[in-house]
C-alpha cells in the first residue's frame, strides 16, 4: 500500500511540474511588418501565404494605402508552428518580413 501512495505522489508531482508548460501551449498573435509589399495586390499574397502555413488560425492584413507597407495580424497554434515558420512563408512569397516592435 505505502509504495501505491509513494507513487501516486510521485506522480501527482510531476503532473503539477509539467502543468505550466502547458498553460504556455496555445493560441499567440504576432504582428508582422512585412516589406515590398506596396501595391494592391500584395496584402492578398501576404494573407494566402500567412494562411497556407500549417497552425494558422486566423490572417488580417492592413495596407494603409496601396503604396505602404502591409502589416499582417496573424492567430497561430505555437504547437504546430512558429514566429520564424511565418516569417518564412512570407519571405518565401517575395515579401521579408519581421515582428512589429
Amino acid at each position: 500500500m505505502k509504495h501505491r501512495r509513494d507513487l501516486a505522489a510521485a506522480a501527482a508531482i510531476i503532473v503539477l511540474m509539467l502543468a505550466p508548460l502547458s498553460a504556455r501551449a496555445g493560441e499567440q498573435t504576432v504582428v508582422l511588418d512585412v516589406q515590398h509589399a506596396g501595391c494592391v495586390l500584395c496584402g492578398p499574397i501576404v494573407k494566402t501565404s500567412l494562411a497556407r502555413v500549417n497552425g494558422v488560425k486566423a490572417v488580417a492584413v492592413s495596407q494603409p494605402d496601396a503604396m505602404a507597407d502591409v502589416t499582417a495580424t496573424v492567430k497561430f497554434d505555437d504547437t504546430a508552428t512558429s514566429v520564424p515558420n511565418l516569417i518564412a512563408a512570407t519571405t518565401k512569397a517575395g515579401y521579408p518580413s519581421a515582428v512589429k516592435q
